[in-house]
């Protein structure tokens, strides 16, 4: 969308339309930052009302945004945003603002922060918990390589990532080098709350005035010259001095426990607090926090009153704040596969009390949340903490539960160790029910679930399954909760081809798949719902005179032993298409088990390569493996 409008003379967002850059945004006195601010909400609003994306915490995180970027000198000051939800503004204001419609859409600009896309991007965003560790390596870079002026290094964490292990092991890190870096918390929900009395006020304002630090700084030289401390000693003192913060606010906080000097709370919404308290800050020694209390959504009121709902909202009435989702649909509608998934699990709960849900801060995401309405006490949030789910997971199952575990395929990545050590080697019995498998669409190359089979194929005693069907996904949860040992099920974002779950499963074979169509020229190996692609193309290589057997594989570990002798009896082509990577797939398995053979393998999938954001029908034509690449790629394979 470009920012201009029919009539020059009254521009649509005439304070935004001067700002090319955070520059432009330096130079215009700070009266004028609350237009800025409305003028970004009031864009934000229009584009994403009709091009969605993580809505309620860039609303939120405006002030703080625009506060950032009129104080410290970026690019040269790095700012490292978490996950990136928070983002948008940023986009904005750094030579974005005439390409934000494009936002999340192939050849567009991506949904988080991208260094490939920016220079004000400074690392990749798109998973919870990296800022803080990301930020500490550039600030004591910066100190390393000598530059001079040092770099102002900030690290902006928001929507609960402060909880993930990653930030506490940078936290924990960040006293033990010198640096001087900056920790902001937007903070728009957690429980980091502290109770604000007219002392604690007045303390949080004392403690980040210059004045004040001025003084510090003085005493503390002034005792290094008299051999009263020394840098050896400072972390003492700053734990004394936090203590003694502590016995007169009555209040202690994780931060100032971990050595950090901690300022705040502070509205997050005051743009003129924000800018006084970072310049009071900006030029300190050491690493430090800034607590900010924002509200998610801000500015756009159904927002606000329903954060969740908006975090990525989808399309919207700018103007109602009605939902194109929450319009009723006539007639039948299919089901999302992660709602299979929530119903199946809340039918196997009933019928057996041994099964136990548990999800990482996506119980809405993966459908979870159906199992907690009903079953409270049997559903475990375990916040932005996959490793810790994986491993509770092993716990409970140690003693005797059944839990299933409903992790995002590339936010499992992150608890591989764990998948292994604590649940694999023990043979224990965790369903890992992967959803957002392969593709996802508009978030891009940091949420595509592409990696997820080959990662798993390598992990012993690990049973991998990919249904094809909502029927099949059903089927293969309740064979998973008879298994006594580990499963993982990986499905896609998306819909299903079902409006509702069977009563009763289906009977899965362990370890076998199915022939869903003879042929004598080609033989197409399928996984998971991708069958509905190779279904397509078999009908136009039909046409063409080219007949494809086609088998739903379902199970990737095992492999269908059974099929791979009938391919190997055939004797004809193979074509293996799958939506995740290709190196390691499942491709790279069943080429493993027929070298030797003489026969052909062609692998169809994800290439070698982090794919950029579109829609998932984009990206499948992208990489090659919709009906129509399908159908060129055995076409010339066959004529050749």
């Amino acid at each position: 969308m470009s920012s201009e409008t029919p009539t020059g003379n009254n521009p649509k967002y005439p304070l935004l339309e001067r700002i090319d850059s955070p520059a432009d945004l330096r130079k215009l006195p700070v009266e004028a930052l609350p237009q800025v601010c409305d003028e970004i909400r009031r864009m934000l609003i229009e584009c994403c009302a009709v091009n969605p994306g993580h809505f309620g915490s860039s609303m939120g995180a405006v002030e703080l945004t625009v506060a950032l970027h009129y104080v410290f000198d970026t690019p040269y000051d790095r700012l490292v945003w978490d996950v990136g939800h928070q983002a948008y503004g940023h986009k904005i204001l750094t030579g974005r603002r005439d390409r934000f419609a494009t936002n999340r859409t192939m050849g567009g600009l991506s949904g988080f922060p991208n260094p490939a896309e920016s220079e004000y991007d400074t690392f990749t965003a798109g998973h919870a918990s990296n800022s803080i560790s990301a930020a500490l390596g550039m600030a004591v870079a910066s100190r390393l390589k000598g530059e001079n002026p040092l770099r102002n290094v900030v690290a902006v964490i928001g929507d609960a990532s402060v909880s993930g292990g990653l930030a506490f092991e940078g936290l924990n890190n960040a006293t033990s080098t010198p640096n001087n870096l900056l920790i902001i918390l937007n903070d728009n929900d957690m429980s980091i709350d502290r109770n604000v009395g007219s002392l604690n006020s007045y303390l949080a304002h004392l403690t980040t005035t210059r004045g004040y630090n001025r003084w510090r700084d003085r005493i503390y030289r002034l005792m290094k010259r008299m051999h009263l401390v020394s840098e050896r000693r400072r972390g003492a003192i700053l734990r004394f001095n936090n203590s003694l913060k502590s016995l007169l606010v009555r209040e202690q906080n994780i931060f100032e426990g971990l050595n950090i000097r901690y300022f705040g709370p502070f509205d997050g919404h005051d743009v003129f607090k924000i800018v006084r308290v970072l310049r009071d800050i900006r030029d300190m020694k050491g690493p430090r926090l800034l607590h900010l209390r924002t509200v998610k959504g801000r500015g756009f009121e159904p927002a606000e009153k329903a954060p969740w709902d908006w975090h990525a909202p989808g399309k919207f009435d700018p103007r109602t704040g009605v939902r194109a989702a929450d319009i009723p649909k006539t007639g039948p509608v299919p089901l999302k596969w992660q709602d299979v998934f929530g119903r199946t699990l809340l039918q196997l709960a009933q019928q057996d009390d041994k099964v136990v849900g548990i999800t990482a801060a996506m119980a809405t995401g993966t459908s979870m949340n159906v199992l907690q309405e009903t079953f409270p006490q049997r559903v475990f949030d375990v916040g932005i903490s996959e490793g810790h789910a994986v491993t509770f997971a092993g716990g409970l199952a140690k003693d005797g539960l059944h839990p299933f575990v409903a992790i995002y395929s590339s936010f499992l990545q992150r608890a591989y160790d764990h998948i292994i050590h604590d649940v694999a080697i023990q043979g224990l019995p965790v369903t890992f029910c992967i959803d957002r498998a392969g593709l996802v669409g508009e978030d891009g190359m940091t949420h595509h679930g592409a990696l997820d089979v080959a990662y798993l194929l390598t992990v012993p005693g690990l049973t991998v399954a990919a249904p094809s069907s909502a029927a099949m996904l059903h089927a293969l949860m309740y064979a998973s909760a008879r298994a006594r040992s580990p499963w993982a099920i990986r499905y896609p974002r998306g819909t299903s081809d079902a409006t509702d779950i069977p009563g009763t499963p289906a009977d899965i074979p362990y370890g076998r798949g199915r022939r869903v169509a003879e042929g004598r020229h080609a033989v197409i190996l399928s996984l998971g719902p991708v069958l509905a692609e190779v279904m397509k193309a078999r009908e136009t290589l039909a046409a063409r005179g080219i007949e494809a057997a086609v088998y739903d594989m379902i199970f990737v570990k095992p492999l269908d032993e059974g099929i791979l002798d009938e391919v190997r009896a055939a004797g004809l082509p193979v074509f293996t298409v799958e939506d995740g990577t290709i190196c390691g797939g499942m491709g790279s398995a069943v080429a493993d088990r027929l070298s030797g053979s003489g026969i052909p393998v062609t692998r169809l999938g994800i290439p070698d390569s982090f794919v950029t954001q579109g829609t998932p029908a984009q990206l499948r034509r992208l990489c090659g493996y919709d009906a129509e690449g399908i159908v060129g790629t055995v076409y010339k394979a066959l004529k050749s």
